[in-house]
């Protein structure tokens, strides 16, 4: 009997695991089929990007209402609701040949995933005894980092292989087959936290993250100090406040903010959000890195990328482990360690390094993540009640979200920024002939 339930849960894991990878993979397969998807579709580079941005946007904006609604109606009910959109919204990007209607299909989509992601932390705390919990959470981790960072180079080969259409319909037959088990093997759930959805805060979120995701998305073209883009954010910053008043007086608020009176939780979520803002900030620059100030080719740019999520893909499952073990805190402190050194040794590369060097620093980097991301899941789940298990899920995958954003922004940023001291004039691209300007160093 005991053998039976265990298989059950991996086979549990397993369905949670594939729907996360899909969910995470869409916000970065994309970014590579951009150029051919302009031209098919007859539209400029900036609006062309829209097609990223609505999707993240949405996401971050919707995924903790997806996860009150998990504590309200039940995690497996709203999970399966988010795998069967997010299949749809799948369908209809790869059947769209208008850029207006890929938005609308991107927006069905994202609401999909958000409610994939909100939730999918809280089934395994509910599945998982805590003595699996760590590894168990790991492999979702992994499957977070894999769908982040395998996007661009998995898309290249399906825009290679055939059309852009086939990034999104790749997606509909592994989304029937993993909502098929999900009937079948996820728990029914019931009810477990009284109350309704809080409208009003829902709204004032939305009106907190679309500002502030779309104000950091142009702001790295446009400039931080554009009128439009400081409207953005001062919208953002207001909202927010309100938002925080409004939900300090409900009585069934969408954000429960008791749950950050718990240190261990607001530390766990905090070096959550940090490590993702310093991982992105050198992914986003590194492809550049290697084809411009290395001249390495896109496919073996393609390879040399490839080798953080697969040490991750390793290191994060083992770190889990190793914390169902041992404890979460001793591996998130070394893993903190480890990245912030392998960061700092990246920050050394400039156009005379050599490719070896360039690994070894990966490799640290990627180990230090690893090492930290799984036992760092295990203890924002771990401190909650079980009837905040789906918004305590939501605010790590929000933070996730805003994170990479952030990351992305400040990089680029910092960098542009370099480029133009360097120069001697603003610059927002490669500087043809001026390697040094784009070196990290």
């Amino acid at each position: 009997m005991e053998k039976t339930k265990e298989r059950s849960r991996w086979a549990i894991l397993l369905i949670v695991v594939m729907s996360t990878f899909m969910a995470t993979l869409d916000g970065s397969i994309v970014n590579v089929a951009l150029p051919v998807m302009a031209k098919v579709l007859k539209v400029t580079t900036a609006n062309i990007q829209l097609v990223v941005t609505s999707y993240l946007i949405i996401i971050a904006a919707t995924i903790l209402v997806f996860g009150r609604l998990g504590d309200i109606l039940g995690k497996t009910k709203v999970f399966k609701f988010g795998i069967a959109l997010f299949t749809f919204g799948s369908l209809l990007c790869g059947l769209t040949n208008s850029l207006s209607l890929l938005i609308v299909a991107r927006v069905i989509q994202a609401i999909g995933a958000s409610g994939c992601m909100a939730n999918s932390q809280g089934i395994i705390t509910e599945v998982f005894p805590a003595k699996e919990r760590g590894k168990a959470l790991g492999l979702t981790g992994t499957a977070v980092a894999l769908g982040a960072l395998v996007g661009p180079a998995l898309g290249g080969f399906i825009v290679g292989a055939a059309s852009w259409e086939y990034i999104f319909l790749i997606n509909v037959p592994i989304g029937l087959v993993t909502l098929f088990y999900a009937f079948r093997l996820l728990p029914k759930g019931h009810k477990i936290a009284r109350g309704k959805l809080d409208g009003i805060g829902a709204l004032l979120f939305m009106f907190t993250i679309v500002p502030l995701f779309a104000a950091l998305g142009a702001g790295q073209s446009v400039g931080f100090t554009n009128p439009i883009i400081l409207l953005g954010f001062l919208v953002a910053i207001i909202s927010f406040i309100i938002f925080i008043m409004v939900e300090k007086k409900k009585s069934d608020p969408l954000l429960q903010l008791q749950i950050f009176q718990n240190k261990l939780f607001s530390l766990s979520i905090f070096c959550g959000f940090i490590s993702f803002v310093a991982i992105f900030c050198t992914n986003i620059i590194q492809p550049f890195y290697l084809q411009d100030v290395m001249a390495f080719s896109p496919a073996h740019t393609g390879l040399i990328l490839m080798i953080y999520p697969l040490i991750l893909a390793v290191v994060a499952p083992a770190s889990g482990h190793l914390s169902d073990k041992i404890g979460s805190e001793i591996l998130t402190f070394i893993g903190l360690v480890l990245t912030s050194f392998g960061l700092l040794l990246m920050s050394t590369l400039n156009e005379k390094s050599t490719l070896l060097s360039m690994v070894i620093f990966i490799g640290v980097m990627s180990i230090g993540n690893g090492l930290f991301q799984s036992p760092n899941n295990s203890l924002v789940m771990s401190t909650v009640a079980k009837d905040k298990l789906g918004i305590a899920g939501s605010v790590n995958a929000l933070i996730r979200n805003l994170g990479m954003v952030c990351g992305i922004a400040l990089a680029t940023t910092l960098l542009y920024s370099r480029m133009s001291y360097k120069v001697g004039y603003r610059v927002t691209d490669y500087v043809v002939g001026r390697n040094d300007a784009s070196s990290m160093a």
